[in-house]
């Protein structure tokens, strides 16, 4: 025959000190694990805006730098086509960072590695592989 004891029975229902205090205990346990998830979730979120506010900020210095290499550097010659090249990436790059962030980078990668797996593994196996002879005693 089945076990048909409800918690009541068992307790747990209303009117039973015991049974009182845990309900007491486990709704509490509820809201500090919520509190807890609402705390983490902030943190993450004011830590994903410091990260963009930084990359928004390096990517006006690499701006401002490549400003600096098209005053200073040679405007003709081999020396001046590579600095204008160079001033040029970095350019580009500044604004890049200005705009996407690292959260528009970190979206950008994961859709870069989507559309080539293969390569992707490769270039991570490579990494492992130089991480593993750098740290080799």
């Amino acid at each position: 025959m089945a076990n048909t004891t409800t918690r009541k029975e068992e307790g747990f229902g209303t009117g039973n000190p015991a049974g009182d205090k845990l309900n007491k205990a486990q709704h509490a346990g509820t809201e500090a694990a919520d509190k807890a998830k609402e705390a983490v979730k902030s943190a993450g979120e004011a830590l994903g805006e410091a990260a963009d506010a930084g990359a928004a900020s390096v990517g006006g210095g690499m701006k401002s730098l490549a400003g600096t290499i098209r005053q200073q550097a040679p405007h003709e010659g081999v020396l001046g086509d590579a600095a204008t090249t160079v001033a040029k990436t970095l350019e580009q790059s500044g604004k890049y960072l200005q705009k996407e962030g690292v959260s528009g980078m970190a979206e950008d990668l994961s859709e870069m590695i989507r559309r080539n797996p293969i390569p992707a593994v490769l270039v991570g196996v490579g990494i492992g592989f130089m991480l593993a002879q750098l740290t080799r005693s």
